[in-house]
């Protein structure tokens, strides 16, 4: 495995850009907490979980206050790669995405962090970000032109299985993970290319 290549609506975070009401906002926790307890007058709930960003004590929302949220998984796996990375193992991160606002991913990917606090924007590498409403078959074309990794040596986690079935038939692993990406997708992958 030398390409890591996720999609990222309902793979990386929830929910998915389609479903929040506007482009997302930063609030505060206290105020994030305040709705909450207003609209249930329960006591305030805390951060819910994936929901970290790069500015303290400030969580992403849409209009609403609905948060926005890193899948554990997601979290897991690019924290995991990013260790590897700084242990120099030749792997690299990707993303392949139809989301339906690209501006409002990208606004996410510099505020949502993984686990080990790196920002999603660097999570990736840059020029390894394809955004369009082509078939993911092109995204993977177009990294493999970039990377010359050949696409036995990629995965690809997707919620999608059209897209799955689009990307598998050019030779690239590819993993379903149609309730966000797992923990347990990521291990997978690990085990099929021997790399645990």
């Amino acid at each position: 495995m030398q390409l890591v290549v996720f999609d990222l609506d309902y793979t990386i975070w929830q929910p998915e850009m389609y479903q929040i009401d506007g482009p997302p906002k930063l609030i505060s926790v206290d105020e994030f907490q305040g709705k909450q307890k207003r609209k249930s007058r329960a006591p305030p709930r805390s951060i819910p979980f994936g929901a970290t960003t790069i500015h303290q004590n400030k969580i992403a929302t849409d209009r609403r206050g609905i948060p926005i949220t890193v899948f554990d998984g997601a979290s897991h796996a690019l924290s995991e790669i990013n260790r590897m990375k700084k242990e120099d193992w030749p792997l690299q991160a990707a993303i392949s995405s139809r989301t339906d606002e690209p501006g409002w991913a990208f606004q996410l990917m510099k505020w949502l962090v993984a686990s080990d606090g790196t920002p999603l924007s660097k999570c990736f590498d840059e020029n390894l970000i394809e955004i369009s409403y082509m078939d993911k078959s092109k995204h993977f074309e177009s990294l493999n032109r970039k990377t010359g990794i050949p696409f036995e040596q990629m995965v690809f986690f997707d919620n999608e299985y059209w897209n799955i079935q689009s990307v598998s038939s050019l030779g690239v692993k590819c993993y379903h993970t149609p309730d966000g990406m797992t923990k347990e997708a990521w291990v997978q992958a690990l085990e099929d290319f021997g790399m645990m």
